[in-house]
């Protein structure tokens, strides 16, 4: 299997199985000198566990201690491949015995088999969501290199579960809402309604549901990108899109634009009136590009939304086949999540990370 290694610079690998006995990333190309220590990238981890207690996410329980091998000395990185794992210590495989000859609706057991002739069928082995671990953890380097080279924040919520939807205006008090719900959404009530939902969803038909999550990168670094095939918008939909779950991404005004005319679609731009303006002396009048212009980040936000599919894993009886091809019926036991809009902002917003970090790098490189 090929296709494990993301980034050009900034290159990471992620490795490892939903029920092998770990899972991890190698960094290649992390600069040298970058404070690190241990606690950022286990609460970038932990924000990607499930809440205790969770009736939304699932009941497996791994502790995800990072344990970092290499490539950081004395609390910085020394410019060597950065080697990190986690343990994996509550898998139950037997869940899967009974359903390793068919092949679930929705999940990429059907491919893998069509495309390798065999497959750890083990929670989908490396299809697993469990993958999504690795990225988070080399999200969280990428993070801090931003965070200090340019004071870039990357945060996301969640904006729609199901039909339940949250209109409101993004402010500082909001934001602060985010990470104070299981359901990571900035109005508390709109919240409160998405999990009553999922609850209900999950415990009277064991159904899932799909979201919308948007996530936004304050602070970007300006002149990212590389016209014509690596602009910054392909390098973003490209990394989203490699989240198993993600079936649509739109950036900025997106798909909405097209309900605009030209006019009122392009930024208009005006002379900052103030001295130290991120973007020196323009001042962008709106963000329908959302921060990104030719496939260049301009300064402003950049501004990404995700339509994330529902779980496939269902305990509700579907129609399948067999390996050997025969019609059979099947349900999906195991641990799963009802809805995934919390627990795949983490990884959403790694992937940014990776992407701007790469592109920061390729960009000084150049410069």
């Amino acid at each position: 299997m090929s296709g494990n290694t993301f980034g050009k610079l900034f290159k990471i690998t992620t490795w490892g199985e939903s029920h092998g006995p770990a899972l991890g990333a190698i960094i290649d190309g992390c600069p040298a000198g970058l404070k690190i220590d241990q606690n950022d990238i286990q609460k970038q981890v932990d924000r990607r566990r499930p809440a205790v207690g969770s009736k939304v996410s699932t009941t497996r329980r791994e502790k995800d201690q990072v344990q970092i091998l290499s490539g950081i000395f004395e609390g910085k990185t020394t410019g060597t491949p950065i080697s990190m794992l986690v343990f994996n210590e509550d898998t139950r495989s037997q869940d899967y015995s009974n359903i390793q000859e068919l092949y679930r609706p929705g999940h990429a057991d059907y491919t893998y088999d069509l495309k390798y002739g065999f497959r750890d069928y083990r929670g989908g082995g490396r299809s697993s969501g469990r993958e999504t671990l690795s990225r988070v953890i080399a999200g969280a380097i990428a993070k801090k290199l931003l965070s200090l080279k340019n004071k870039t924040e990357i945060f996301g919520h969640t904006i729609q579960v199901g039909n339940i939807k949250n209109s409101a205006e993004l402010n500082a008090k909001n934001i602060a809402n985010i990470e104070k719900n299981e359901m990571r959404c900035a109005d508390p009530i709109i919240a409160a309604k998405m999990q009553k939902f999922v609850e209900k969803t999950r415990f009277s038909s064991g159904d899932t549901l799909g979201a919308i999550i948007e996530i936004i990168i304050k602070n970007p670094p300006k002149g990212l990108g590389e016209p014509v095939f690596d602009k910054l918008d392909a390098e973003l939909a490209k990394a989203m899109m490699s989240i198993g779950a993600v079936k649509g991404v739109e950036i900025g005004a997106g798909f909405n634009s097209v309900n605009l005319k030209g006019s009122e679609n392009n930024d208009q731009m005006t002379k900052s009136s103030v001295p130290a303006a991120k973007n020196g002396a323009v001042k962008f009048l709106s963000n329908h590009a959302g921060g990104i212009l030719g496939g260049i980040s301009t300064g402003e936000d950049i501004i990404i939304r995700l339509a994330i599919k529902p779980v496939p894993s269902t305990s509700i009886p579907l129609k399948t086949i067999s390996k050997s091809g025969k019609n059979s019926t099947i349900k999906t036991l195991g641990r799963h999540d009802c809805c995934l809009a919390p627990r795949i902002i983490p990884v959403a917003e790694a992937m940014a990370a990776l992407v701007l970090a790469d592109l920061y790098l390729q960009q000084r490189a150049i410069a």
